[in-house]
């Protein structure tokens, strides 16, 4: 049964304070003005989220916190995922007990399981929870594809409802499961395809825009065409630093990112610089 997440969801970075400790303030900060500009729900703890350099104790504690913050204002979509199936197993029971919209499983990484250990990794996630889950297909962070036909195998699992989709050359519909553009860039491809869109980065800066190639669809590939430049500058530097240097730049408490990312040398912040100045946002940003 399709699941209602939203069209646009962004994949929010996790703010981090002096001494690089969650910066809770600032995540709600974040959170209602992504709200307020263009995105229809938040995915908290995933790769831009810094989920990687966070303890058991700050993912849970940001999931709870966006559910607590956002309900009824926007979705929130939890990030559960883990190379160790009972890491997985431990972080999906948890968050369902939080109770958010849906919860993203990246399959596992580094391992490079087979086939077979890929659906027993999931028939052993869909089992610890009631909640949507939106698979997450990145092969070049994973090490491993997953392909169309082992897609659509894994929807004839319990609560499995779509896939972030980050592999251009996979872009298809997929029997039994809504497909959300995975890459700022596949926005456009995944609305003209009639599926629900994308969970976003680029949109913690264009959000609004970035909606209008869902609320306005004769207008869709110029919209993407005019951004393009947005999402090759914001790849100058790994997306959670490219977007924490733009967002500080604006006036957000972003902070840093914690190793092994680094921040923006001087002349990476530049290209970001001059991004932002180019579209306009230095002169418009929050006071």
């Amino acid at each position: 049964m399709p699941v209602h997440l939203g069209a646009l969801l962004t994949a929010m970075v996790t703010p981090f304070d002096g001494d690089l400790h969650v910066d809770e303030a600032g995540a709600v900060a974040l959170m209602h003005h992504l709200l307020d500009h263009g995105s229809d729900g938040l995915v908290v703890c995933g790769t831009t989220g810094e989920a990687a350099t966070l303890s058991d104790e700050e993912q849970l504690g940001l999931i709870e916190l966006a559910v607590r913050e956002t309900r009824g204002k926007g979705t929130v979509v939890a990030g559960v995922g883990s190379n160790d199936t009972r890491h997985a197993v431990h972080l999906t029971e948890r968050a369902t007990e939080i109770g958010p919209d849906a919860l993203l499983s990246v399959n596992p990484y580094y391992n490079r399981p087979s086939r077979r250990g890929i659906v027993r990794h999931y028939e052993e996630v869909t089992r610890a929870t009631n909640l949507p889950i939106v698979l997450y297909n990145i092969p070049q962070r994973t090490g491993a594809d997953l392909p169309n036909d082992l897609l659509a195998e894994l929807a004839q699992l319990e609560n499995i409802v779509a896939v972030k989709q980050a592999n251009p050359a996979n872009l298809a519909k997929i029997d039994g499961l809504q497909v959300y553009a995975g890459n700022d860039d596949l926005l456009a491809d995944v609305l003209d395809l009639g599926e629900p869109g994308g969970i976003m980065v680029a949109s913690h800066l264009f959000g609004e825009e970035m909606h209008r190639m869902v609320d306005e669809p004769e207008r869709r590939r110029e919209i993407d065409e005019s951004l393009r430049d947005v999402y090759r500058d914001l790849a100058v530097a790994p997306l959670a630093c490219s977007v924490k240097t733009a967002l500080n730049l604006l006036g957000f408490p972003a902070g840093i990112p914690r190793l092994p990312y680094v921040e923006l040398d001087e002349r990476e912040t530049e290209t970001i610089r001059a991004l932002l100045e180019r579209h306009g946002l230095l002169q418009t940003a929050r006071a």
